[in-house]
């Protein structure tokens, strides 16, 4: 409470002469806070409340100015020493939201192709040496949070001789092709939560991660999603769809697309075993417990693509020893 309020004591100052009412909007995964001040004459803006003592602004701020090119939140005041932000107001309806009070897969392939076409968008732009690069380091730490974090203390296990052998296998096998892809401005966390519905394109939040990195690592992000899950049928046609758009904008994808979907594919391994750490890291080390139930549906996209790759049978291999080969539901805890 005592952010929150000292957050209306800036705005008071930011708006003076205009009365207003806060209340919270959303909270990421870290320790940002969103709240939504609505003005006594009907407007409205949303307010960013990044506790300085444990991150700084500046990246979202130098991210914002880069992005200029797709819908991102306007910066209307900012202080980045108290870490407060006041930004234009995208609406209040995720990509997500609408798609789960829709339910129906024409809607999502709607808002999906919308997504694609700001990402093509973003792409375009791109610039080498404006955001730090994905390196090997970057993936090498990511993925490492899946035996660090998931195996660890989620299985509640430590690799044994013959799974670490599999797990420097895949380590080796999967990383340097996906260093050798073109690279574009990568959003990072590119999923339908980030996107919002908004007048003429979307709002496009969550950015201020970007690197500069492997050019279908958002796209994965997009159609291999944490909190909704499509059939491959679906998810494989909107790829399709996106490399004749990437093709069409003389993105750096490949002539052939069963190329890219391999491209497509391995990517979404490494983000896989990322983001399986990350939300067992989110359970266990941060106390935030409503990501976790969702770590199963990435097991399931791990296993899946490892099994059709004969180059990731050791990840498969790994997979099986840990926690077998029948499809876990959404919400199973190990």
């Amino acid at each position: 409470m005592q952010r929150q309020t000292e957050l209306k004591n800036w705005l008071e100052k930011v708006y003076p002469n205009r009365a207003f009412e806060l209340s919270f909007a959303a909270a990421d995964a870290d320790f940002r806070r969103y709240f939504r001040a609505a003005f006594s004459d009907g407007g409205t803006v949303v307010c960013m409340d990044a506790p300085p003592d444990k991150m700084s602004v500046a990246p979202y701020l130098k991210v914002q100015k880069l992005f200029d090119m797709i819908n991102v939140p306007q910066v209307l005041h900012v202080d980045e020493t108290l870490g407060f932000m006041v930004l234009n107001d995208l609406g209040n309806t995720t990509f997500l939201a609408a798609m789960q009070q829709a339910d129906n897969e024409p809607a999502d392939k709607a808002l999906l192709l919308e997504a694609i076409d700001e990402l093509v968008v973003l792409q375009k732009n791109s610039r080498p040496g404006q955001l730090p690069e994905y390196s090997r380091e970057v993936m090498l730490r990511e993925i490492n949070l899946f035996p660090e974090w998931f195996v660890a203390k989620e299985l509640g296990k430590t690799l044994n001789f013959k799974q670490s052998g599999w797990w420097n296998q895949t380590v080796e096998t999967l990383l340097p092709p996906l260093l050798a892809q073109p690279q574009v401005y990568v959003h990072r966390d590119y999923i339908v939560r980030n996107l919002m519905l908004a007048e003429g394109r979307p709002g496009v939040l969550d950015f201020q991660d970007a690197l500069y990195g492997p050019v279908s690592y958002d796209l994965v992000s997009l159609l291999r999603d944490a909190f909704i899950e499509w059939e491959e049928e679906f998810v494989l046609d909107l790829v399709i769809r996106y490399w004749e758009k990437a093709r069409a904008a003389s993105l750096p994808v490949p002539e052939q697309f069963d190329e890219f979907y391999r491209w497509f594919e391995w990517m979404g391994v490494q983000r896989h075993l990322k983001v399986a750490g990350i939300f067992a890291r989110l359970y266990y080390r941060d106390g935030k417990g409503k990501y976790r139930p969702e770590i199963p549906r990435f097991l399931n996209y791990l296993r899946r693509t490892s099994r059709r790759y004969h180059d990731l049978a050791p990840l498969y291999a790994l997979l099986v020893d840990l926690v077998g080969d029948e499809e876990l539901e959404t919400g199973f805890t190990f």
